[in-house]
Formats: C-alpha cells, sequence, structure tokens
C-alpha cells in the first residue's frame, strides 16, 4: 500500500547516529518504475563520489565502485522498488556481491508490491500497518491548526474525525488534506471534503491518488495547476532547487509579471514556509502530477540518464519535433538533432558529458533555459549570441570555461546567469538590463571592462561580490556602478587584492560604493585605506543584519555599529591597526532602549594591536548586547580590557591573549553560558571560580595552553551539574583535576599533554554517564587502578603517550560496557589482560613508527570477549608470542599484526574457532616461524602476508577459505613453494605472489579462478631462467608482472590475457625489445614499463596501433627506452604518439619544471621541452646543478616541498617551503 510511511521509516533509520557509527558509507537510490542496472549503480556510484558521472558500462562502474568501497561496511536503501523481473534483480544482486568483501554490509528494499518482496526478500519482511483513526485525526489536526492553541469549533471537530475515518490509515492523505484543511475555515468547505464522491471508490491506490487530487483542484490558479503538473518532468526522489524550479516555470511561461513584482517574487509574498531552498515530491505526488499533466506525451521528454542521442528518435518522431519544450539530457554528444526543435524552451545538460555546444544551438529561437553546468564545455559558441530569449544560463562553476563569448551581451533578455565566479565577465554586460543574477563582477587591470557595465543593471538581486577593485580609480568611477539603485541586492561583498601596501585611494573608491539602504549583508576584504567611507562611518542600512570586516589592516577605527535594530552577525579579522573600541563603536549619544539589541555572535580574530575594548558609557539605561549568544575572541594577544554586560552570552571563545583582565571582565556577570572554551591564556593559573558558580548550565568546557595552570579549585567542577564534555589538553604544570564526586552528565572527557598529571580523578567513577575517556601525552601517570577510578558506564577508552604507564592494575572486567579500548605508546605497559568484556569490538594496541616501538609489551591475554570483532596489533617489539585465549573471541572478523619484529608464533589452536573471521592481516613479522592453520575459517575474505622472513610455507587449508576475495602473499624471501591448489578458491577477484626470492612455482588451478580481475605475480628465485608456467583466466583485467635478472623475455601467457584493460611491466633487465603479440592485448588503457634497464624497443609500430583504446603509457626507469621515446625526435615515438597521455621519466611528456635546492646542489625534475628550457638549464648548470631522472626521489620530493618558480628564476634561488 502507498503513503504508509515506508520512505518515511527508511530515512529514519538511514538518518539514525547508531547507523551512521556502524556503516561506514550510507547510500540512497530511488529506484522506481525503471529498474535498469546499470542505472543504479551509476546513481550509487555518483552519491559515493560526485566526480564520477556519466559513467556508462558496467565493467567501468564496478571498478569504481569497487575504488570507492573496498573494505568498507555500507547500508544500500533501494526505495521504491517496482521491479518484478527476478533476472534483472539477480544480475544487480551478481554486481553488487563484487564490490568488496566486508561483511555486514547491508540492502534495504522498500516497496509497495508484495511480489517483488517475495523475489527480493532474504529476511523476514516488514509490513507496515495502517494508521488508527485517532492518529490519522492527529494529523489532520496538526496541519490544519498548526500553531495547537487555536480552538477548535465543534462542528468542524465532529467533521475531521469522519474525514480522518476516511483516510483509511493512510498518513499521507491524512497530511495532504490536513494541509488543504488549513485554507479552509467554514463547515461546508470542510463537508465538501467530507461528502466527495471520491469516498465511493475502492479502497486502493486509485483512491488514495484521488484524495490527493482534492489538493490540486482546491487551487486557486490555473497557472498554479500548470506548474505543479509540470514537475512531472522531474525524477522521483530529485531534489528540486527553488530557484531553478522557478526559472523553469518562467522559461515556460507559467508565471507572469504583475504590475508591482516580477515573476521570481511572485511565490515568495504567498510563501507561509519563509524561504525555501530546495524541495521533493512524494512517490505518490510525482504520480499525481503525472496524472494531471495536460501536456502531450512529445511535449516533454526526459531522457534522464540515456546516452543521447540514441534514445531521441525511438520516443519522439521527426514531424512532431517542433512541439517539444522542454528537454533533460544526462549522456554525450548531441550532434546536429538540436535544430529540430524548434519550439524548445528548456534545454537542461546538466552533468552532461559534453565538452561543447552545436553550432545548431543558435537556432533555438524561443529557447529561455539553458543548463550547461557541471559539464566539460570549454567555450560556448559565437551562435549563442543568437538566443535572444534566453532569461536563464547556467554555466560549469569549474575552471573549464575560463571566458564569456563576447556574444552573450546580445542577450537582452537574460535574467539569471550562474557561472565560476572567478570568470572573467565580458565587454558589453552593461546591455543585460534585465539581469538578476550575477555571481560576481572581476576587475582586471587591462580595463577592458570597467565597473561602469554595473551601472544599469539595477535589477541584481541576491548577492553581488565585486573584486579586484584596486584596478577602479576614485570616486567618480566607483559610482557609475550606481550601487545605490540596486535596491534588490542583499548582500555585497567587496574584495580589493590582497598583496599591497597602504593605499588612501581606497577610501575613496568605497566612498562610492555606498549601496541603497535595505541591504542585508555586507562583507569588505583587503580594504587599505586609513578611514572607512564616510557612508559607513556616519550611517551603515538600517536594514543590516551581518557585516564582515576582514584584512582591513590599515583602519584604527571601525564603524558605528550599536544602533543596527536589525544586526544579528558581526566579525572583524585582521584588522592589524585597531587599537580601541569604545563610543564609535556603540554610538555616540544615540537615545534608544539597546546597543546592538538584535546581534547573535560577534567575532574578533587577529586585531594584534587592540588593546582596550570599553564599556559603553551608557550602560546604566541603556541595555547592550542583550541578545548576544556567541562571542569569540582571537589571537588578541594586546587586549587588556573588555566589557562585562552579556546578559545571553551562551558560547565563549577565547584564544591566544596574554591577559587575564579581560576574561575576568566578560565573565563576572556571566550567568547564561552553555559552553566555554579557553585555550592561550598566559597569565592565567586557574579558572575563574566565580564565573563558574554562577553558570550552572554549562554543558562544554574546553582549556588548553595555560603554561601557567597549576590548579583547578576544589570542587569547581563539582558546580557544573549540567556538564558533557570536560577536555583539558597543553597544561604542563597541572598536577591535580578536581573530581571528588560524581558530574552525573558527564559523557566524554579527554586529557592531553598534561605533564605532572600523576593520578586520575578519583571521583571519575561516580561519573555514571561518563562514555568516552581519552587521556594522552601524561607521562607521569604510572598506574591505573581501574576499579577504583573508572566508572563500568565506559564505551570507549583510549591510553596514548603516557610514557610511565607500568599497569592497569585490577584489569578491566568491571567495565561491562566497553565497546572500544586503544593504547599507543605505554613503552613500560609489560602485560594487558582483556578478560570477560562481552561488550568490547575493537581492541587497538600501537605505536607509531620504529623509534617508539614498545619494548616491553610481552603479553596479552583475552579471554571471554565474546562481541570483540576487530584487533590491531602494531609495532609492538616485545612480543614473541600473543593473544592466549584468542580462540574465546568468536565474533572476530579482523585480526591484523604488523611490526612486531620478535614474534614467532600465533596461537597454535587460536584461530580454527574464528569462524566470523574476514580478515587476517600479518605484516613486517620477521621471525614468525608459521601461521596456523586456516581450516576453519570459511568467512575469510582477505588473507594479507607481508615481509614475514621466517616463513617457510604458507598456512594450511587455504583451500578451505571459500569467501576469500583478496589474497597477497608479497616479500617473503624464504618461502619455498605454495603447495595448495586454489582452484576451490571461486571468490577470490585479487591475487599478489609477488618478492619471494625462493619461490620456483606458482600455486595450481589459477585458471579456474572464474571472478579473478586483479593478478600481481613474479620476482621469484634468482636462479630461474624463464617465467614459471601458469595459466590464469583470460578475463584478468589488471596485471602486474615482475621479473629479475636472468629473465630475457616475458611469459607467453599473458598474450592471450584479451581482457587486460591494464598491464604493467617491471624489473624484466634482459629484454631488449617488447614481443609484437604484445598488440593483442587490444583492451589495454593502461601500459605501464618500469625499470627495464636494456629494453630498447617497443613492439611494431602495427602492433601498438592495435592497441586503439589505451589512454595512458608510462616508462620510468627504462634509461635507453627512455631516450628513444622523447616527444616527436625519439626513434620509438611514431609508435606512440596516438596515445593521449604518454609519461617519461615518472613525468608528462609537456610538464614544467620542478626545482628545488638539497645541500648545494640544484634538483630539475622533468626535463623533457628542452628548446624552450634552455635558458633556466643553462643557470642551473653554472651552480652545479645535478639533472635527475629517478621517479622515486622525485616522488619523495614533491611529496615534502611546494615550490613557487618564477619564469626567469634560476635553480638556485628557487625558496624550498
Amino acid at each position: 500500500m502507498a503513503g504508509l510511511g515506508k520512505t518515511t521509516l527508511a530515512k529514519s533509520v538511514y538518518n539514525e547516529d547508531a547507523i551512521d557509527k556502524s556503516f561506514d558509507k550510507r547510500i540512497w537510490v530511488c529506484v522506481s518504475n525503471t529498474f535498469e542496472v546499470n542505472l543504479i549503480l551509476g546513481r550509487i556510484l555518483e552519491l559515493l563520489n560526485s566526480a564520477k558521472t556519466g559513467i556508462q558500462s558496467q565493467e567501468a562502474l564496478l571498478k569504481n565502485l569497487k575504488e570507492e568501497l573496498t573494505g568498507k561496511r555500507y547500508m544500500l536503501i533501494l526505495d521504491d522498488v517496482w521491479n518484478e523481473d527476478d533476472i534483472k534483480w539477480n544480475i544487480l544482486m551478481s554486481c553488487l556481491s563484487k564490490l568488496n568483501s566486508a561483511h555486514g554490509s547491508t540492502i534495504i528494499v522498500t516497496t509497495r508490491s508484495a511480489n517483488v518482496a517475495s523475489i527480493i526478500e532474504t529476511l523476514p519482511r516488514y509490513d507496515l500497518k495502517n494508521l488508527s483513526t485517532e492518529d490519522c485525526w492527529s494529523i489532520l489536526k496538526h496541519r490544519a491548526f498548526p500553531n495547537g492553541s487555536t480552538p477548535i469549533a465543534p462542528d468542524l471537530e465532529r467533521i475531521g474525525k469522519v474525514i480522518a475515518e476516511k483516510c483509511a490509515g493512510i498518513p499521507l492523505v491524512a497530511k495532504v488534506l490536513g494541509g488543504m484543511m488549513h485554507s479552509k475555515n467554514s463547515t461546508d468547505e470542510w463537508l465538501s471534503i467530507q461528502e466527495s464522491k471520491i469516498w465511493e471508490l475502492p479502497q486502493g491506490e486509485d483512491r488514495i491518488i484521488s484524495a490527493l487530487k482534492l489538493s490540486f483542484d482546491a487551487l486557486k490558479s490555473p497557472s498554479l495547476k500548470q506548474c505543479f503538473a509540470y514537475c512531472s518532468i522531474f525524477m522521483k526522489d530529485v531534489e528540486i532547487e527553488r530557484d531553478d524550479l522557478i526559472q523553469l516555470w518562467m522559461a515556460q511561461g507559467l508565471l507572469h509579471s504583475s504590475s508591482s513584482l516580477e515573476m521570481e517574487d511572485i511565490d515568495v509574498v504567498k510563501d507561509d514556509w519563509g524561504i525555501i531552498t530546495k524541495c521533493k515530491m512524494h512517490d505518490l505526488v510525482h504520480d499525481l502530477s503525472e496524472l494531471v499533466s495536460r501536456y502531450d506525451e512529445e511535449d516533454k521528454l526526459d531522457v534522464g540518464q540515456a546516452q543521447f542521442p540514441s534514445l531521441i528518435p525511438k520516443k519522439i518522431s521527426e514531424r512532431n519535433a517542433g512541439k517539444l519544450r522542454s528537454l533533460f539530457v544526462n549522456g554525450e554528444a548531441l550532434g546536429n538533432i538540436l535544430a529540430s526543435f524548434k519550439s524548445l524552451r528548456v534545454l537542461k545538460l546538466y552533468r552532461s558529458d559534453i565538452e561543447g555546444l552545436p553550432i545548431s544551438i543558435g537556432e533555438l529561437k524561443h529557447l529561455r533555459y539553458l543548463d550547461v553546468s557541471e559539464t566539460h564545455i570549454k567555450e560556448l559558441p559565437k551562435s549563442i549570441g543568437r538566443l535572444y530569449n534566453l532569461q536563464t544560463l547556467r554555466m560549469p562553476s569549474s575552471s573549464s570555461l575560463q571566458t564569456f563569448a563576447k556574444e552573450l551581451q546580445n542577450l537582452i533578455n537574460l535574467r539569471h546567469v550562474y557561472f565560476n565566479e572567478y570568470i572573467e565577465v565580458p565587454f558589453g554586460i552593461r546591455r543585460l538590463t534585465h539581469l538578476q543574477t550575477l555571481p560576481s563582477f572581476t576587475l582586471d587591470g587591462t580595463r577592458s571592462h570597467g565597473i561602469d557595465e554595473l551601472g544599469g543593471l539595477n535589477k541584481l538581486k541576491g548577492e553581488l561580490i565585486i573584486r579586484s577593485l584596486e584596478y577602479v580609480r576614485g570616486k567618480d568611477e566607483a559610482k557609475e556602478s550606481n550601487l545605490a539603485g540596486k535596491t534588490n541586492i542583499q548582500s555585497l561583498r567587496l574584495e580589493w587584492g590582497n598583496s599591497r601596501e597602504r593605499n588612501d585611494d581606497d577610501k575613496e573608491v568605497l566612498d562610492g560604493l555606498e549601496p541603497h539602504p535595505k541591504l542585508e549583508s555586507l562583507y569588505i576584504s583587503s580594504f587599505l585605506g586609513s578611514k572607512f567611507a564616510s557612508w559607513m562611518m556616519s550611517g551603515l542600512p538600517g536594514n543590516l543584519k551581518k557585516i564582515v570586516l576582514s584584512n582591513c589592516r590599515e583602519c584604527e577605527v571601525v564603524p558605528t555599529l550599536g544602533h543596527l535594530p536589525n544586526l544579528r552577525h558581526v566579525d572583524f579579522y585582521f584588522m592589524d591597526k585597531l587599537k580601541c573600541l569604545g563610543d564609535e563603536f556603540y554610538g555616540y549619544n544615540q537615545t534608544r532602549p539597546a546597543f546592538f539589541p538584535a546581534l547573535k555572535t560577534l567575532r574578533f580574530s587577529s586585531c594584534h594591536a587592540l588593546i582596550e575594548w570599553k564599556e559603553a558609557t551608557v550602560m546604566s539605561t541603556v541595555a547592550v548586547f542583550p541578545c548576544l549568544e556567541e562571542l569569540s575572541l582571537s589571537s588578541l594577544m594586546q587586549l587588556k580590557n573588555a566589557p562585562s554586560h552579556f546578559p545571553s552570552l551562551q558560547k565563549l571563545h577565547i584564544h591566544v591573549l596574554d591577559n587575564v583582565m579581560p576574561i575576568e571582565n566578560i565573565c563576572s556577570q556571566l550567568t547564561t553560558l552553555t559552553s566555554l572554551y579557553m585555550q592561550g591564556i598566559k597569565e592565567l593559573t586557574s579558572l575563574p571560580v566565580g564565573m563558574v558558580e554562577k553558570n550552572q548550565n554549562l554543558r562544554s568546557l574546553i582549556i588548553g595552553h595555560f603554561e601557567n595552570l597549576r590548579h583547578l579549585p576544589d570542587g569547581l567542577l563539582h558546580k557544573l551539574p549540567l556538564l558533557d564534555e570536560l577536555f583539558i589538553s597543553s597544561c604542563p604544570n597541572l598536577e591535580l583535576i578536581p573530581i571528588t564526586e560524581g558530574l552525573p552528565c558527564l559523557r566524554e572527557l579527554k586529557i592531553k599533554d598534561c605533564k605532572k598529571l600523576s593520578s586520575l580523578p578519583s571521583g571519575l567513577k561516580y561519573c555514571t554517564s561518563l562514555q568516552m575517556l581519552s587521556i594522552s601525552r601524561c607521562p607521569n601517570l604510572t598506574s591505573i587502578p581501574i576499579p577504583q577510578v573508572l566508572p563500568p558506564s565506559l564505551i570507549q577508552l583510549e591510553f596514548e603517550f603516557c610514557g610511565a604507564l607500568t599497569s592497569l592494575a585490577g584489569g578491566l572486567e568491571c567495565l561491562t560496557t566497553l565497546q572500544q579500548f586503544s593504547i599507543a605508546y605505554c613503552p613500560k605497559l609489560t602485560s594487558i589482560s582483556i578478560h570477560s568484556l562481552t561488550s568490547l569490538r575493537k581492541l587497538f594496541i600501537y605505536d607509531y613508527g620504529p623509534e617508539s616501538i614498545s619494548s616491553s609489551l610481552e603479553e596479552l591475554s583475552l579471554l571471554g570477549c565474546t562481541s570483540l570483532r576487530e584487533v590491531n596489533i602494531r609495532n609492538c617489539k616485545g612480543f614473541s608470542s600473543i593473544l592466549s585465549g584468542l580462540k574465546s573471541c568468536t565474533s572476530l572478523r579482523s585480526l591484523c599484526v604488523d611490526t612486531c619484529p620478535n614474534l614467532m608464533h600465533l596461537p597454535i589452536d587460536g584461530l580454527q574457532t574464528l569462524v566470523s573471521l574476514e580478515e587476517l592481516r600479518i605484516c613486517y613479522c620477521p621471525n614468525l616461524e608459521a601461521v596456523p592453520n586456516l581450516d576453519y575459517l570459511t568467512s575469510l575474505r582477505e588473507l594479507h602476508i607481508y615481509s614475514c622472513r621466517g616463513l617457510t610455507s604458507i598456512p594450511s587449508g587455504l583451500a578451505s577459505c571459500t569467501s576469500l576475495t583478496n589474497l597477497s602473499i608479497d616479500s617473503c624471501p624464504n618461502l619455498v613453494s605454495i603447495a595448495e591448489d586454489v582452484s576451490r578458491l571461486q571468490s577470490l577477484t585479487r591475487l599478489s605472489i609477488y618478492d619471494c626470492g625462493k619461490l620456483q612455482c606458482l600455486p595450481t588451478g589459477l585458471q579456474f579462478l572464474t571472478r579473478l580481475e586483479h593478478l600481481t605475480i613474479g620476482k621469484f628465485s634468482e636462479e630461474l631462467d624463464s617465467f614459471p608456467d601458469f595459466e590464469a583466466p583470460s578475463h584478468v583485467e589488471e596485471l602486474r608482472l615482475w621479473g629479475w635478472p636472468k629473465l630475457k623475455s616475458l611469459p607467453q601467457q599473458i598474450q592471450h590475457f584479451t581482457s587486460l584493460t591494464s598491464l604493467s611491466i617491471i624489473s624484466f633487465n634482459q629484454v631488449e625489445a617488447l614481443p609484437e603479440w604484445l598488440g593483442n592485448l587490444t583492451s589495454l588503457t593502461f601500459l605501464g614499463i618500469q625499470r627495464c634497464e636494456n629494453l630498447m624497443y617497443l613492439p611494431p609500430v602495427k602492433a601498438m596501433q592495435r592497441l586503439d583504446k589505451l589512454q595512458e603509457l608510462v616508462v620510468d626507469g627504462c634509461t635507453r627506452l627512455e631516450e628513444r621515446c622523447a616527444k616527436k625526435v625519439g626513434l620509438e615515438w611514431p609508435k606512440i604518439s596516438h596515445v593521449p597521455n604518454v609519461t617519461v621519466h615518472g613525468v608528462p611528456a609537456a610538464s614544467v619544471i620542478l626545482c628545488f635546492t638539497m645541500q648545494g646542489f640544484s634538483y630539475v625534475y622533468g626535463i623533457s621541452v628542452v628548446d624552450t628550457c634552455h635558458g633556466l638549464l643553462h643557470g642551473c648548470i653554472s651552480h652545479r646543478t645535478k639533472v635527475l631522472f629517478d621517479s622515486m626521489s622525485f616522488t619523495y620530493a614533491i611529496s615534502r616541498i611546494r615550490l613557487e618558480i618564477e619564469e626567469e628564476t634560476h635553480a638556485c634561488d628557487v625558496p624550498v617551503i
């Protein structure tokens, strides 16, 4: 049944905090009537990564989805599914099963169809029941009388309850009818709903749609009905921007100007909900819009995700093409088909995979709306200047489109234009006098267009940004912008260039930029005059709600703001010469009941010269800051005084102040604080007791970087009964945190970098709401008697860098709700016993790098941790054996042991009971001699064994791991053989066997791995003269092949891997020429050739040209071949000139030169275009230049430095940053 709330319930589950914590990714896809597997996969990918759109092939979709989801648990909700084709469903499930190996991913489906549920369900379905009549009346009443205080007439209540009964328990019907009844106050109007003939229809969806149609019929204006019907063009569940929808309605002629209102403003006047920016339609409401639509089937066409233009001819005949008025496309090339759509009003190409528009676009004389945003268009055709009726133009917001077509000045009916805000606006924009939306206007030094271009654009509305105002000359020129005449501008941003010295001409310019008195927001950046404009100092617009002054570093005085009745937000940043805030800030001799009567937030940051912030001199008779809720003072090192009257302040943020007096003043009368953040106050030795005592509603207290803070007064924290979070950091002299009794609401406590703290507060055990405790960098903390100190309510416990911690006395057994426990770099902790923690899910024991490896921790005992899912142990030098009791952790899913150099063995019987184990990772354990039997690990999906020198054989039972999808055995130099047949590993998609120096053969059964897609093999025993024989399935997509010094040829088998899309050939040092059969790998898109020192020849030209899908070729560390692949001049260049992306030496063939200085030498990377770089090279060589091409050094270098190179700078002068 529709409208019962299936989507609402699923959305409620989707938004639960617990769901967010349990899954790495959450994905919501509305499927609706069209069940196309590739469309669903594409939508999932788009939601995971908005940059990956327009991918069509299933193969590419799955490859990208794997990259996004590998190793991650995800929840996928498929909403409103109608598909009853079990074949399509099985295909989708097959695709999803290939995405990753993480156990616990979940798919939830909502559907109206019992048949659909029976096909797809794997667990018992949850059938929603109809609401009771009382519940329906509650919804109706709430919607009809939203304020709840208006008494309901008895007659209306009686009729309303009858209508509620007729809703038949469908909440959507009750909701829609209640909204309609809100505007109908008479008994007759309610009776007309009660007595409607729709209730005579049998129960079912037709009756529900008819009930919803009552609200449509109640719309008074035919144009409103048309507007609603037009919404059927959108796909179900799509999010619609309010402004975009209005502009689409305008383009279709569904909105009309009145004598005093623009089309765009008509709905705003009638909007009961305030400003709405986005909206969605319920699927049933969408069905209704389709039902009432009066358009012919060929008057509107939504191609959706289909590839254009192949779908168009199937849906619309050439004879009727002229009727088409709206076209939504998300496909590829447009071709010349547009010219046949003579009546087209709307063309929406949002996110289409196109790089340009056809010239024929200019023939669409009736086009009023054009959207090419989120495309790859680099340039608009000149013919766009013939779209004289165009009202809305949405262009790409990325940097792909750099300039406007000059012909845009011909679009005299243009109302809204959207583009990258840093793009250069063309000369002639002054002609677009109907323009209402202009994201920004950036001037330039060439003065090809001046600020006078804005003069006649008096219909501009919303926000206007004017940049590079340093190019305006004087007040008179600035006045030509006529900002005072632009009465619909709500927000104005005026920005000058940042890298300039003091310039008093800025004041003259600002004087000429006076806005109209209805302005709501003003932002001024990098103004370098010594004084602000007279219109700012004498009287800012009374309607102003927000003002931001940023980097106005020469101004000594700020405007008067205290008298502004609507001002809510004030931000001052980098006002370097502002020294005092006094009467000029509040207002001189103003007779009014309050200064800053509406101000909510006030922020000062990096005003380094500010010394005094005075009280308002009339404070006794006038309220000051009566509504201020948030005050932030940051990096005000010179501030010595501040006011004290903040009657409504809730959040106080103070960061880096040298003096304590301003804090004492601010806090002296505070009683309303809920959040206090204080860091870096040099003189502070203790928290102000009086302030704490008077603010008992404080919920968040964060203090830090107080070098002189020695103690918190006794009993201070207990005066904060609502305290929820307490963070104390970087207080090196703090010896004690006085929590002796319980803090009943304390939920989170973090203590960091308190060097003299030797014990935890004794009263923590009484903090019965405490869930998270983190102790970090407390080097004097020696022992923690857990049962005596910590409360059983803890969920997360962390100890990091506590160098003196020797024991967790008494064990952790009392922490019965603990779910996550982590210890990092506690080098004196010798043993950890974790017994009977039945709630524990995650255990992390690790350190940070070789210099901090724990040498003392020798034993880790686990017993009875039946909920434990993840164990991660890293850099524990003292371990020789670990994890006694592991077999009791039957829920374990992931076990990672990394960099334990003395570890010799895992418990022999420790893995047999871990039937839920999905990931086993053993890395950098050089003394590990064996891995226990894997026979019972039927859930294992990932097995990684890396750099275990002592390992001579792989664990037995590998063939039993039938769920394995990823297997890697790398850098195990003493591994002699892999004897097991792997043919049973039918789920395996990734296999890596690499750098095992004694291995002479590969496992048998590779050819039977039907899902294998990624294969890395090689660098085996150097005694071998040829690559070991192996068979692998021909459908492998990615192959990384490693050689060794003796090999003179590639393995012949790979010529049969015709599905390969990526091939890397590495360290085949004796190979001089690549074989001709390489040209048979026609699916290749990537070919990498690395460290093949003697390689000189690529396959013949004809063979290379057969690789017509090859997009990228990388040649790196192949000295002889590199010279021959030089662009245009190399002997091998004709073989690869057709490849779009060729990289040699690890640097693209036409890249810039990167230089940096190290130890007296200048290093130059990426020398490829020698002719253009001759002068620079000559300068480098004269300064002992060493030219390097080594890719590893290159990668190392660029990962650590940022280079800014002037065109003629010698390498020795380049700064290292």
